[in-house]
């Protein structure tokens, strides 16, 4: 597993943020906010591109190609797996990532420079850094990745996807290995311009530690994030027969749409509820199996209270057992990234045998009445977590995990 996020550039350095509940959130240095409604955002801090890239390889990388690149580094060297272009298994070994935009910033950079200087002076690789598949194209050519390579785009359901896809393909016998998860870098003029026009993002600008607050009745929005995620997928035998360290399982994958609006989640949770449903179908498992929920949980009024309906629907008398908690509270939404990031987060409780609390849980909602670990970090065992993603359009997704031990049984 890999990470770059606003808490910690590293899983350890991540994890170790989570659970002690320290926010990520600060006000927004990328650029001037004079003039915006929301002036914090979740950014990663302590990243320098050329700690990882040379100048030139800079200047052709959006930064959501460079927050892949370097957390796949980081999954692949946990995972002691390099591929040489000569290799003959290099074929069954692939990539799949999830981005909600692309290269945002480098698509605002280049159409100002086209309108000020004329179209002859737009960047030649400014397309390239642009597209949304070119993380998952560069992170293939970095590690000699000849097998399946693809990118989904569902905004902040897509790296969610890009786990459960590339986990299918393992399973249908399309590859071997699979480099997944997903990168955003949105935190950017237009990113916070048009979210603020919808009304979505917080406005608690004096006190950004405190503005992303899932589940919370003065919740106001969601705080933007940015960063992404990895994980070495492999076939289960391939893993044993090389002696690797499995950290854990993806035993189940559900999807479903909501097929109501283009922003808003269909009332009462009913979509949400049947991706949790079909995830567990999937891993064979019942609700009281499941010991942790990384909820989507997003700190809008919209999403927190149909989140928390749709487990009630999925998980019925178990929905008041299962503790719940949204790591958005820290790290804010990273959009297109979120999903890797939170899955790696409920393998790493599983783990661990702690639940990241949801922080800044100040004041109840009547509709909002699960057990969500307030603020502080709990010793908890379990073998399966789910981790629930959504976006606008109304994709659903919901992932469930297993733990090593669960991974490493014979039955598994």
């Amino acid at each position: 597993m890999g990470v770059i996020t606003p808490v910690g550039n590293d899983v350890d350095t991540f994890w170790q943020s989570l659970i002690s509940g320290r926010s990520g959130v600060g006000p927004i240095t990328h650029f001037d906010t004079t003039g915006y409604r929301t002036k914090i955002a979740g950014e990663v801090k302590d990243f320098d591109p050329e700690d990882h890239f040379d100048k030139r390889e800079i200047r052709r990388l959006d930064p959501f190609s460079q927050f892949f690149l370097v957390a796949g580094r980081q999954a692949l060297a946990q995972a002691k797996i390099a591929f040489a272009p000569e290799d003959a298994d290099n074929e069954r070994a692939g990539v799949m990532v999830g981005a909600g935009f692309g290269g945002m910033g480098t698509f605002i950079d280049e159409v100002a420079l086209m309108l000020d200087r004329g179209p002859d002076r737009v960047s030649p690789t400014g397309i390239p850094k642009i597209i949304a598949n070119m993380a998952a194209g560069l992170a293939s050519i970095e590690n000699n990745l000849l097998g399946p390579v693809s990118c989904v785009v569902t905004a902040c359901s897509a790296s969610a996807n890009a786990i459960g896809d590339a986990a299918e393909l393992i399973r249908r016998g399309a590859a071997d290995v699979m480099l997944a998860g997903g990168s955003e870098a949105a935190i950017t003029t237009y990113g916070v311009a048009g979210f603020n026009q919808s009304r979505a993002l917080s406005v608690r600008n004096d006190e950004p530690a405190r503005a992303s607050r899932p589940f919370d009745a003065e919740r106001d929005g969601f705080v933007m994030g940015e960063g992404g995620g990895a994980l070495v997928l492999e076939d289960r035998d391939r893993a044993l027969g090389r002696g690797a360290e499995i950290i854990g399982e993806i035993v189940g994958y559900g999807m479903s749409a909501d097929a109501y609006h283009i922003t808003l989640p269909r009332p009462g949770g009913t979509g949400a509820a049947r991706a949790m449903k079909a995830a567990m179908t999937d891993a064979a498992l019942k609700p009281s199996d499941i010991s942790y929920i990384n909820a989507h949980g997003t700190s809008t009024e919209a999403n927190d209270a149909t989140e928390t309906a749709a487990i009630k629907i999925a998980f019925g008398d178990e929905a008041y057992r299962v503790p719940v908690s949204s790591t958005k509270s820290m790290t804010g939404h990273i959009l297109g990234g979120a999903g890797a990031v939170e899955a790696i987060v409920s393998l790493l409780a599983l783990n661990q045998g702690v639940l990241p609390p949801t922080i800044n849980q100040e004041t109840s909602d009547p509709e909002c009445d699960l057990d969500y670990v307030p603020n502080e970090a709990r010793r908890f065992s379990g073998e399966y977590a789910m981790s629930n993603s959504f976006g606008f359009g109304g994709h659903n997704v919901a992932l469930v995990v297993g733990s090593a031990s669960v991974a490493g049984a014979e039955s598994a």
